[in-house]
Protein backbone atom coordinates (compact mmCIF):
# COMPACT_ATOMS: atom_id res chain seq x y z
CA UNK A 1 0.00 0.00 0.00
CA UNK A 2 2.93 2.33 0.72
CA UNK A 3 4.15 2.03 -2.90
CA UNK A 4 0.69 2.94 -4.25
CA UNK A 5 0.43 5.96 -1.96
CA UNK A 6 3.87 7.13 -3.09
CA UNK A 7 2.71 6.86 -6.69
CA UNK A 8 -0.49 8.76 -5.84
CA UNK A 9 1.69 11.61 -4.55
CA UNK A 10 3.56 11.62 -7.89
CA UNK A 11 0.21 11.49 -9.76
CA UNK A 12 -1.13 14.54 -7.92
CA UNK A 13 2.13 16.45 -8.41
CA UNK A 14 1.97 15.70 -12.16
CA UNK A 15 -1.64 16.87 -12.28
CA UNK A 16 -0.74 20.04 -10.37
CA UNK A 17 2.04 20.79 -12.86
CA UNK A 18 -0.37 20.19 -15.77
CA UNK A 19 -3.19 22.35 -14.39
CA UNK A 20 -1.45 24.90 -12.17
CA UNK A 21 2.12 25.00 -13.56
CA UNK A 22 3.67 24.02 -10.22
CA UNK A 23 3.77 21.21 -7.68
CA UNK A 24 3.93 23.09 -4.39
CA UNK A 25 1.69 21.77 -1.59
CA UNK A 26 -0.90 24.43 -2.48
CA UNK A 27 -0.89 23.36 -6.14
CA UNK A 28 -1.18 19.68 -5.16
CA UNK A 29 -4.11 20.43 -2.84
CA UNK A 30 -5.86 22.28 -5.67
CA UNK A 31 -5.16 19.33 -8.00
CA UNK A 32 -6.63 16.95 -5.42
CA UNK A 33 -9.87 18.93 -5.54
CA UNK A 34 -9.93 19.00 -9.38
CA UNK A 35 -12.17 16.86 -11.56
CA UNK A 36 -10.87 13.33 -12.01
CA UNK A 37 -8.68 13.29 -8.92
CA UNK A 38 -11.05 11.18 -6.83
CA UNK A 39 -10.83 8.50 -9.55
CA UNK A 40 -7.03 8.70 -9.40
CA UNK A 41 -7.12 8.25 -5.61
CA UNK A 42 -9.50 5.29 -5.82
CA UNK A 43 -7.37 3.67 -8.55
CA UNK A 44 -4.21 3.92 -6.42
CA UNK A 45 -6.07 2.58 -3.36
CA UNK A 46 -7.34 -0.29 -5.54
CA UNK A 47 -3.79 -0.95 -6.76
CA UNK A 48 -2.39 -0.83 -3.21
CA UNK A 49 -5.05 -3.21 -1.93
CA UNK A 50 -4.25 -5.64 -4.77
CA UNK A 51 -0.52 -5.50 -4.02
CA UNK A 52 -1.28 -6.09 -0.32
CA UNK A 53 -3.51 -9.10 -1.06
CA UNK A 54 -6.62 -7.33 0.23
CA UNK A 55 -9.05 -8.54 -2.47
CA UNK A 56 -12.27 -7.29 -0.77
CA UNK A 57 -10.82 -3.76 -0.47
CA UNK A 58 -9.58 -3.92 -4.06
CA UNK A 59 -13.10 -4.82 -5.19
CA UNK A 60 -14.62 -2.04 -3.06
CA UNK A 61 -12.33 0.66 -4.51
CA UNK A 62 -13.01 -0.65 -8.03
CA UNK A 63 -16.78 -0.42 -7.46
CA UNK A 64 -16.54 3.04 -5.91
CA UNK A 65 -14.69 4.27 -9.00
CA UNK A 66 -17.22 2.63 -11.33
CA UNK A 67 -20.10 4.29 -9.46
CA UNK A 68 -18.39 7.60 -10.21
CA UNK A 69 -18.31 6.88 -13.96
CA UNK A 70 -14.69 5.70 -14.27
CA UNK A 71 -13.84 2.03 -14.77
CA UNK A 72 -10.21 1.04 -14.25
CA UNK A 73 -9.98 -2.73 -14.28
CA UNK A 74 -8.46 -4.67 -11.45
CA UNK A 75 -4.96 -5.46 -12.60
CA UNK A 76 -4.39 -2.32 -14.68
CA UNK A 77 -0.91 -1.08 -13.87
CA UNK A 78 0.38 2.45 -14.45
CA UNK A 79 3.61 3.98 -13.21
CA UNK A 80 3.83 7.24 -11.26
CA UNK A 81 2.44 10.38 -12.86
CA UNK A 82 -0.83 8.75 -14.02
CA UNK A 83 -3.24 11.66 -14.55
CA UNK A 84 -6.95 11.58 -15.30
CA UNK A 85 -7.70 15.09 -16.50
CA UNK A 86 -11.43 14.30 -16.37
CA UNK A 87 -12.52 10.82 -15.34
CA UNK A 88 -16.05 10.79 -16.76
CA UNK A 89 -16.55 7.85 -19.12
CA UNK A 90 -12.98 6.51 -18.86
CA UNK A 91 -12.78 2.72 -19.28
CA UNK A 92 -9.43 0.96 -18.88
CA UNK A 93 -9.14 -2.83 -19.12
CA UNK A 94 -7.50 -4.68 -16.23
CA UNK A 95 -4.77 -6.07 -18.50
CA UNK A 96 -3.48 -2.66 -19.60
CA UNK A 97 0.08 -1.76 -18.63
CA UNK A 98 1.31 1.82 -18.71
CA UNK A 99 4.57 3.60 -17.99
CA UNK A 100 5.16 6.85 -16.15
CA UNK A 101 3.41 10.16 -16.85
CA UNK A 102 0.40 8.87 -18.76
CA UNK A 103 -2.32 11.53 -19.14
CA UNK A 104 -5.85 10.44 -20.03
CA UNK A 105 -8.73 12.74 -20.88
CA UNK A 106 -12.47 12.01 -20.57
CA UNK A 107 -14.44 9.37 -22.51
CA UNK A 108 -11.27 7.37 -23.30
CA UNK A 109 -11.35 3.59 -23.72
CA UNK A 110 -8.17 1.55 -23.43
CA UNK A 111 -9.35 -1.98 -23.94
CA UNK A 112 -8.74 -5.49 -25.06
CA UNK A 113 -9.80 -7.18 -28.27
CA UNK A 114 -11.91 -10.32 -28.69
CA UNK A 115 -8.87 -12.45 -27.74
CA UNK A 116 -8.52 -10.41 -24.55
CA UNK A 117 -5.19 -8.90 -25.60
CA UNK A 118 -4.65 -5.40 -24.20
CA UNK A 119 -2.46 -2.39 -25.05
CA UNK A 120 0.88 -1.54 -23.49
CA UNK A 121 1.53 2.19 -23.09
CA UNK A 122 4.97 3.72 -22.79
CA UNK A 123 5.88 6.76 -20.72
CA UNK A 124 5.04 10.44 -21.29
CA UNK A 125 1.87 9.66 -23.25
CA UNK A 126 -1.17 11.89 -23.77
CA UNK A 127 -4.48 10.33 -24.83
CA UNK A 128 -7.06 12.85 -26.05
CA UNK A 129 -10.76 13.00 -25.21
CA UNK A 130 -12.88 10.24 -26.71
CA UNK A 131 -9.93 8.22 -28.03
CA UNK A 132 -10.12 4.44 -28.25
CA UNK A 133 -6.95 2.34 -27.92
CA UNK A 134 -7.80 -1.30 -28.59
CA UNK A 135 -5.99 -4.63 -28.73
CA UNK A 136 -2.44 -5.95 -28.42
CA UNK A 137 -0.70 -2.77 -29.50
CA UNK A 138 2.14 -0.69 -28.12
CA UNK A 139 2.06 3.08 -27.75
CA UNK A 140 5.67 4.32 -27.73
CA UNK A 141 7.19 6.78 -25.29
CA UNK A 142 6.25 10.39 -25.91
CA UNK A 143 3.35 9.55 -28.25
CA UNK A 144 0.14 11.56 -28.42
CA UNK A 145 -3.26 10.19 -29.39
CA UNK A 146 -5.63 12.83 -30.76
CA UNK A 147 -9.20 13.35 -29.61
CA UNK A 148 -11.61 10.69 -30.90
CA UNK A 149 -8.82 8.71 -32.60
CA UNK A 150 -9.28 4.94 -32.86
CA UNK A 151 -5.89 3.28 -32.41
CA UNK A 152 -5.64 -0.36 -33.55
CA UNK A 153 -1.97 -0.44 -34.65
CA UNK A 154 1.30 0.27 -32.84
CA UNK A 155 2.25 3.93 -32.42
CA UNK A 156 5.99 4.69 -32.63
CA UNK A 157 7.68 6.80 -29.96
CA UNK A 158 7.27 10.58 -30.24
CA UNK A 159 4.48 10.28 -32.80
CA UNK A 160 1.07 11.95 -32.84
CA UNK A 161 -1.81 9.96 -34.31
CA UNK A 162 -5.28 11.15 -35.27
CA UNK A 163 -8.32 9.84 -37.11
CA UNK A 164 -10.27 6.62 -37.59
CA UNK A 165 -8.27 4.47 -37.88
CA UNK A 166 -5.51 6.55 -36.31
CA UNK A 167 -2.64 7.53 -38.57
CA UNK A 168 0.53 9.51 -37.83
CA UNK A 169 0.49 13.25 -38.36
CA UNK A 170 3.47 14.55 -40.36
CA UNK A 171 5.94 16.38 -38.16
CA UNK A 172 6.47 20.06 -38.76
CA UNK A 173 10.03 21.24 -39.21
CA UNK A 174 11.29 23.30 -36.28
CA UNK A 175 10.60 27.01 -36.63
CA UNK A 176 13.60 29.10 -37.64
CA UNK A 177 14.58 31.81 -35.21
CA UNK A 178 13.47 35.30 -36.20
CA UNK A 179 16.24 37.41 -37.74
CA UNK A 180 17.49 40.27 -35.63
CA UNK A 181 16.96 43.71 -37.04
CA UNK A 182 19.93 45.87 -36.01
CA UNK A 183 18.75 49.01 -37.83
Amino acid sequence: MIRALGMLKKDLEAKARRYYKGDSPTHVLKALAADGSSAMVLYRLQQGARESGLKPLEALFYKMNAWGGCVIGRGADFGPGFVLLHSNGVVINGKVKGGENVQVQHQVTIGNNEREEAPVLGSNIVIGAGAKVIGPITIGDGAKVGANAVVVHDVPADTTVVGIPAKPVPRRPPAEPAAKNDN
